[in-house]
Order: C-alpha cells, then structure tokens, then sequence
C-alpha cells in the first residue's frame, strides 16, 4: 500500500469498548456526581486486585497522584531525588514545587529506563527518594531500585503512568515501590479523559494519604464513624476524581483483558512489519527484556541521526500520518537547570534526538497500520538512497 496519497493516521483516538457512557448517566441517578461514590470504589477494588497494590486512591491526575507521593515523603528544601531527566515533567514538578533537588540520572540504551547501575553513586546524605519512570510500560530493573532503597533508607515512587497491567519478573509495576503513580490521560491505555490513581504500598502512609487527598482533612474518618466531626488536620488539596470521571473509568476497567490484547496485537503487527526496516539498519525497534511483561503502551522506533528523525517526522506528516517525538530532557530546561543537578547524560541526549512514537490507539485498524509502515520505509530507503544522506553519513559538510 504506497504512501502516494494524503491519508488521515492520527496519533491517538480516544475509544469506548462498554458500558463507559451508560456509567456516567448511572452516576448521575445515583445522585452523587462529584466523589468518593459507587464507581470510584468500584475503580479502586479493580485496581487493587489487578495490580496488587494494598490502597488505591482515584484521584484528578498522575500528576497529582505524584504530588500526594511527594508530600508523603515529608521533604525538606535541598533534599535531594534521583529521577531520569527522560521522564515528564510532573515527575519532576512534585518535587520542584517542594523545593526538593532533582538528581538527574542517565537511562539504559536498551530499555530508555533509568540505568539503575548509576544510581548508587548518585546517592547522597541528603538523598531521600528514587522515582523510577517505567518507559513505555517497560518495566525499570527494580530489584535493584528496591536494594538500594533498603539499604541506604530511601522512598521509592513509582511513575508508573505507561505501565497499567506490566510487570518485572512477575509483579505487578505499581505493586513494588512505597507509591506508584498511574494515569488515566486520554492517551493512555485506559482513559477517562483526564484521570490517575496513588497507589499506596506501605499501611503507615495510608491514614495521611487520604487526609492529603481530601484537602487535608479528616473527612473520610469522619463518614466512616472515626470521629465525631472533620476539620483541618494537615496540608493538602481537593485530589479526588470525580464520580462522573470514575463512571467513565469504570466502563474501561470492566475490559482489562480485552483492551490488553488488542494492544498486544497492534504492538504485535508492528514489531513484526518492521523487523525488517530494522535488519536493514535503518531503525532499531523496542526492547523488552525478558523478565518484562510490558503494557503494550506506544511502539516507538529509534532512528539512526536526529537528522533522519526529523526527516520522518516531516514525511510522515506530510502524509497525513501524526508521528511525535517524546520528552525533552528535562535537565536541558530552563526549569531543570533551576531545580536540577546532572552530570554528563549522554544516552539521554542522544536517544532523545532519534527517538520517533508512531500512532497507536486501541481502535487503529490494521489498513492504518499497514500505512504507517509502508510510508515509514519508503520515507528511510529514500533517504539512505539519496546523496545528502551519503553526504551525511560520510561526515562531510
């Protein structure tokens, strides 16, 4: 199928697989449309059960769900926290906003993970917290992560916003850390639009978590007949989703397994179309090792320049087919060099440059897919053929 033609390949598409709107309508005739109601504890027992995890807490945003983890952790200013700078900025916004130092650590060219053999010598006396981002719904190597934590006394948060359903080594990611953090984010593998959920793994954290959730209050105490009336009692903020927003969810949530393997197969297809691109040499395809089971999150190919990536990119979209690179390395901001420490991250950089994410959603058919591919190649064999790309390659001006 040649990629003569102008076609429409959108990046993302949010769906409907169930029950998501009938919820919604349910919500509202149950009377309690704004928290904490029927669905949201629906939501919060799937997501105990599929992931694990002791307490989950709906709440607004991943974003969000990492802010309550950062209070959680009881930060003082110059405290320091090892992140990846490859990561999204509300990693890095929690902690910033709490006036917390950022220690960004270089990634693995494999995974695109924290390398978890630069952490130990990151660490330092004023060290608290270690947030591994599991990229792509690839799991980081976190028995590592977890051994360092132990043994040099740290917190460990989850960014597990790709990561809905992926494990390492048979465990659930979200299930392993003090905190995980997932999203709900239209773009993610189970939506309500704008959403996310703290998991909370350690019974000490519960009680403060879920007075930090409902605007530090004692409220939750106060319904479940622990004390005779809720005030103040602690910082926080109005964290909790909506009922409206659950019901939505809880639609999703109902298919765990459906929407799972029909990402697999998209994952899948396009893995095995360009194999080939990839035994040629023009692109190098994701790697899973084994002890991952991944969450089928994106499918992203890395290109061999920037030069190259760029020039996909520009084809691509030209083409009507809406490819996107990723996250701009956060310690190259004007923010991150505020807040942030980083020696030299040279697999950061580099990857970042050449990294391109193809369209992926649950409802792409398999003749948009087809289009994708067949445009991808003919994009990087004309390239390869072409004398600038010789000229470049060669190293000449």
């Amino acid at each position: 199928m040649a990629c003569m033609v102008r076609h429409n390949v959108p990046f993302n598409r949010p769906f409907i697989v169930g029950n998501e709107l009938n919820y919604v309508s349910e919500a509202v005739t149950r009377g309690n449309i704004a928290a904490d109601g029927y669905f949201t504890r629906q939501c919060a027992e799937v997501l105990q059960q599929a992931l694990d995890v002791r307490r989950a807490l709906l709440v607004r945003s991943c974003t969000a769900a990492l802010e309550m983890a950062a209070m959680l952790c009881e930060l003082q200013a110059g405290d320091e926290v090892i992140l990846p700078s490859f990561t999204s900025v509300s990693a890095a916004n929690a902690f910033a906003r709490l006036r917390a130092k950022l220690v960004f650590v270089d990634i693995r060219p494999d995974t695109l993970n924290m390398d978890e053999r630069l952490i130990e010598e990151a660490i330092t006396p004023r060290t608290k917290v270690i947030v591994p981002t599991h990229y792509a719904g690839v799991a980081c190597e976190m028995n590592r992560v977890m051994e360092l934590a132990e043994e040099h006394g740290l917190i460990v948060i989850e960014d597990a916003a790709q990561a809905m359903l992926a494990r390492h080594e048979g465990r659930p990611l979200g299930s392993i850390g003090h905190f995980a953090a997932l999203s709900f984010h239209e773009t993610q593998n189970y939506t309500c639009g704008e959403g996310g959920a703290l998991c909370v793994n350690r019974p000490e954290y519960e009680a403060r978590a879920e007075i930090i959730r409902d605007k530090g209050t004692n409220r939750k105490a106060f319904f479940r007949g622990e004390v005779d009336k809720y005030t103040w009692v602690d910082a926080g903020s109005s964290y909790v989703l909506s009922e409206i927003a659950c019901a939505f969810l809880f639609g999703q949530l109902e298919h765990l397994e459906p929407i799972a393997e029909g990402r697999r197969r998209i994952y899948d297809y396009y893995q095995q179309r360009l194999s080939p691109l990839e035994e040629e040499g023009l692109l190098r395809l994701p790697v899973v090792p084994e002890v991952c089971n991944p969450s089928h999150h994106m499918f992203h190919v890395l290109l061999p320049d920037e030069e190259t990536r760029d020039e996909l990119l520009d084809g691509l979209q030209k083409q009507g087919i809406d490819a996107v690179f990723h996250y701009v390395p956060l310690h190259q901001s004007p923010m991150g060099k505020k807040f942030g420490r980083a020696t030299a991250l040279p697999v950061t950089e580099d990857c970042a440059a050449r990294l391109v994410r193809l369209p992926f959603f649950y409802e792409i058919t398999r003749d948009q897919q087809e289009v994708v591919v067949e445009c991808v190649g003919r994009i990087l064999k004309k390239r390869r053929s072409s004398p600038q790309a010789a000229r470049s390659a060669s190293g000449e001006a």
